[in-house]
């Protein structure tokens, strides 16, 4: 009787889950301009993937931030 419910459970949760996922549907820009929006924010996140990665952050020479400035 327990592996029923049990059962039920995961039936009744997979049919919420597909309700919520076939209702969201994958809205897509369709404007040329959104499209150029989207394309900028892509290209900016894989820049900031690079520049901020770890490797980056940890590895790279010091700079002119307050912390390496000389004291005069």
């Amino acid at each position: 009787m327990a592996l029923w419910v049990l059962f039920g459970g995961l039936g009744g949760l997979v049919a919420v889950l597909t309700v919520v996922l076939t209702r969201r549907g994958g809205s897509r820009t369709e404007n040329a301009e959104g499209l150029r929006i989207e394309e900028r924010a892509r290209f900016q996140a894989s820049q900031d993937r690079v520049s901020y990665n770890s490797w980056a952050v940890h590895n790279a020479p010091p700079n002119q931030s307050d912390a390496y400035q000389r004291r005069r």
